[in-house]
Parts: structure tokens; sequence; C-alpha cells
């Protein structure tokens, strides 16, 4: 009887097929629409969150006003070039704003992974799936640079360090060539790594040492050998000495590595090539993954 049954419905059962198949007219126009849509979603996320905005904007205010007063009346002069401490350590506090407003970058992605949305934007006919990572690399871009524009405005009030508006501007790119290249990482991170939890672990592990082993709160003469030389690979500590320069402006050679001296356009070709080669490296990564 069993087979009987098999055997008729085997008889009369329909194959179906697809007529037409459906294709996405791949243009700059299906991408801008694509990318301003995610992108708008980004920002409503941040309009009911804005804890994370504000967040970013009070540590590191709170790490400029606590560690300039709590070197204020220490001998620090002869280490920092003669110059009091807070105008030493507001460039550090500038570029670790950037740096942890963009290594963030990946959280919002982490949780469309762990909700399911993700999953919906791959199997949804887009354009090209090059506008997920535009969308973000726009929300992190402006989302750092406005961060980092507060501190700069505490900086000014406080020290009165940064004297034109010249300097601002070449301060903001600085800091969004250090955005973009860490934003970008951020976003591999948030594909590699299993949930929020390992990723928010991995952001404190890296967060504290990567400034301890920049110049953001010493000068490269001050560190042991050992730690010039970690230093010296580290991209914040060109940013800082750049910015460091800028606000200043008392030497001729911006950064003494242990290789050689840079000076400040050599400083910032370096990082838009570490930008740039960081940018591809995890593009293709996040292609493959996507696959």
């Amino acid at each position: 009887m069993i087979n009987t049954l098999q055997q008729s419905t085997l008889k009369y059962s329909i194959k179906l097929e697809p007529k037409k198949i459906i294709r996405i007219k791949r243009d700059k126009k299906n991408l801008l629409c694509e990318t301003y849509a995610l992108t708008k979603r980004l920002y409503i996320q941040l309009i009911r969150r804005p804890s994370t905005l504000v967040s970013g904007i009070i540590q590191p205010l709170l790490w400029l006003i606590l560690f300039g007063a709590l070197f204020q009346n220490a001998p620090v002069e002869l280490v920092t070039s003669n110059v009091k401490y807070g105008k030493f350590l507001s460039p550090g506090i500038i570029v670790f704003t950037a740096f942890t407003g963009s290594i963030n970058a990946g959280l919002p992605l982490m949780f469309d992974r762990e909700f399911g949305f993700l999953n919906r934007l791959l199997t949804a006919p887009l354009a090209s799936r090059d506008s997920l990572l535009i969308s973000s690399m726009i929300f992190i871009a402006t989302t750092t640079i406005l961060q980092t524009f507060f501190i700069i405005i505490f900086t000014l009030i406080l020290f009165k360090s940064i004297t034109n508006f010249y300097n601002i501007y070449i301060i903001l790119t600085i800091a969004l060539l250090i955005a973009l290249s860490i934003g970008s990482i951020s976003l591999y991170l948030a594909f590699i790594l299993p949930g929020h939890i390992e990723f928010l672990a991995f952001i404190l592990i890296i967060n504290l040492p990567t400034l301890f082993s920049s110049t953001a709160l010493a000068p490269l003469s001050f560190m042991p050998y050992w730690l010039q030389i970690i230093a010296s690979i580290n991209p914040l500590t060109y940013a800082i000495e750049s910015i460091r320069y800028i606000s200043l402006n008392n030497s001729n050679s911006i950064i003494q590595t242990v290789w050689r001296n840079l000076e400040i356009n050599e400083c910032i070709y370096l990082l838009i090539f570490i930008n740039i080669i960081s940018f591809l490296i995890v593009k293709n990564l996040i292609s493959y993954k996507f696959e």
C-alpha cells in the first residue's frame, strides 16, 4: 500500500522551476540608495542609544582632566621638553578618542549577527555587498570625528594649545585616518569573533596596552629600549606625534624612532599607507566570509 502511494505521488508530482531569473542592476544609483538606507539605520540606532557617543566623549575627557591634574605639580618639564604635562598629554588623548570610538565600530554589526539581521541582508538582492562596509565606515568616521571635535574644543578651553582652524583641520584629518584603519579592523573582528561578549573582552584587553605602548603619556626617550621598539611599530605613535608637533611646533623632527627621524608629512603618508593596506586586507577577508 505504501509503495503504491509513493509511486502515485511521484507520478503526479509537479516540478516547479522559476521561469525568470531575478537580476539586480548593479549601478551607482542602487549602491548609493543601499548605502544611504543602511547608514540611516545606524544613525537611528545611535539616536535611540546615545550612550555610546556620550561615553566616547566622557572617558577621554576624564583621562585628560585626571592625568593632567595628577602630574600638574610633578617635575616633568625636563621629560616633556619644557612643556606642561597637560599640553603634552592632550594630543595623546585626542588620538585615544579616535581609537576608542573606532574600535567599538564593529559592535552594531556583531549585534546584527546575533539577532539574525545580517543574514537577511546577505540574502537580500543587494546591488553590492560593499554597501554594508561603506555604510559602516561612514558611520564610524562621522561619529569618531564628532567625538574628537568635542575633545579638541575642551583642549582649547583648558590649554589653548591649538591656535588656528587649519591646525584643527589637520588634526581631524589625522584622527580620521586612525578611525578608518582601526574601524576596518573592528569590522573584521565582528565577523570572526563568536559573540559580543568576546568582542567586548578583546576591546578591554587591547585598549590600555595600545595606549601605554604609544607616546600618549610619555615621550619615546623616557621608555626602555624594548618599549621604544613597540611604540615605533604602533601607528598611534605617529598620529600622536604629528598632532603634538602641530600643537607645540617646537622641534624640526617630530618623532625619533629607533630607525630614523620623521617629519610630519612622512608621518601622514605612513598613516595613509597603513590605512589603505588595512582596508584592502580586511575587505578581502570579509569578502571571503561573505562567500
